[in-house]
């Protein structure tokens, strides 16, 4: 393979081995996607000490990435990065302990996030503003206005959505419809469409947190779940997501958007179907940031189950007319042959909607007799498997055609065991 003319200037600047040099070469030979040798270039440069580098080497350990995947070494080189100073280090280490496998999940992760926030790292900002977005008192809905801006300011375009909404609906602060349009006609210009609207009400956290309190062991509080069937078991949590995490949902997913698909039960194959007529978008594990970890772990502790048996988190659009018929989640032996059998089968799911839907699209059990209205930020939990852990065929559910609008819906399917790796 022959190199274009700018990678082989950086591999001659490469040459000497300078850290910094060895760091560029393999940035670029990422965006090549030629990962097997910016992973051990990135090495080099990590081993060699620059921050950088260690928490690239880090993040390629995490997922995978041009190595096997190893997340207790990769903490390893985020901590060398931390104790450099680096505070983006902090936020990924973060982000790790939300699992709990390869870093306990405690107060050192409010004093990362705050770090981060300090340096101004989008995503930390993007993270706390909505996590201080759920709040009623107006000093949190303040910080949460004011961290979307600073995150707006550096390039942040789903904070800048998120805003956007927040300025037009008058959520936090006065309507300002002018500010709003603004920045709707300067996403509009990048081709970035409106949200669809998502009015979810302020979720209640009971005792309240002090404001201005920095406090990511919230996600962890009890809900209020409302049992709807035992057989099948169903319950409903109604406020679950407030609406900017539901926006983030939305926004995250639109640009990955492919028709949906279904299980060969023959040959375990995802395949398009008629059955299933929406469009959806499976978030890989490298794109996750904080605020979309803290979402499904959200998700997770609601449903009553460990965030590393999710699977990957998938959100759904319907459009007008369009369904998912009458259906079972668990999966066929052959399908699971094919993804992780040692975590088992689909024990759980918990969806939530994500937006106002004009007309249809409620979610049907119909052993259970129960019809699901969507409502943004509700949730739905059932389980697909009867408690010694044989198929439960009385899981049927069918998402109903979209008679006005559009449906959001974001899904997590959690098994029997831990399915990921942090």
């Amino acid at each position: 393979m022959i190199d274009d003319p700018a990678l082989t200037r950086l591999r001659l600047e490469a040459e000497h081995g300078s850290p910094q040099a060895l760091y560029q070469l393999a940035t670029a030979l990422v965006s090549r996607q030629r990962v097997d040798e910016a992973c051990m270039l990135h090495r080099r440069a990590a081993e060699a000490g620059l921050a950088n580098a260690q928490i690239e080497y880090a993040r390629m350990l995490m997922y995978g990435v041009g190595t096997e995947p190893d997340p207790e070494l990769a903490v390893e080189w985020l901590l060398r990065a931390e104790a450099a100073g680096s505070p983006i280090a902090g936020y990924f280490l973060a982000l790790i302990a939300l699992g709990e496998i390869a870093l306990p999940h405690d107060g050192r992760s409010n004093e990362r996030l705050l770090s981060a926030i300090q340096a101004d790292y989008p995503p930390a900002l993007r993270a706390a503003a909505i996590h201080f977005g759920r709040r009623a008192s107006e000093r949190d809905q303040t910080l949460c206005l004011q961290l979307l801006e600073r995150g707006a300011g550096r390039g942040d375009i789903v904070a800048a959505r998120l805003l956007a909404e927040r300025l037009a609906r008058g959520e936090g602060c006065p309507a300002q419809p002018g500010a709003a349009e603004d920045i709707l006609r300067q996403l509009a210009a990048h081709g970035i469409a409106r949200l669809p609207a998502s009015a979810a009400p302020l979720p209640t956290t009971l005792p309240p947190i002090p404001p201005g309190t920095l406090a990511l062991e919230e996600v962890l509080r009890p809900v209020a779940v409302t049992p709807l069937s035992s057989a099948p078991r169903l319950a409903q949590v109604d406020g679950l997501l407030s609406a900017d995490e539901c926006r983030l949902l939305i926004a995250s997913a639109q640009p990955s958007l492919q028709r949906s698909q279904t299980i060969d039960p023959d040959t375990g194959a995802p395949v398009p179907h008629a059955l299933r007529t929406s469009s959806d978008s499976a978030f890989d594990p490298i794109v996750e940031d904080l605020a979309l970890r803290l979402v499904q772990l959200r998700m997770a502790h609601a449903a009553g189950v460990a965030l590393p048996q999710a699977e990957h988190l998938t959100v759904l659009r319907y459009a007008p007319g369009e369904e998912y018929r009458p259906h079972r989640d668990y999966r066929p032996p052959e399908s699971l042959e094919r993804d992780r059998p040692q975590a088992g089968n689909r024990l759980r799911t918990i969806c939530v909607y994500l937006n106002t839907v004009e007309a249809g699209g409620e979610t049907e059990f119909p052993v259970a007799g129960a019809r699901i209205a969507p409502l943004p930020g509700r949730a739905v939990i059932f389980d697909n498997l009867h408690p010694d852990g044989r198929p439960d065929p009385d899981s049927l559910h069918a998402g109903l055609p979209v008679l006005r609008g559009e449906k959001w819906l974001a899904t997590l399917w959690l098994r029997e065991r831990t399915y990921r790796l942090f």
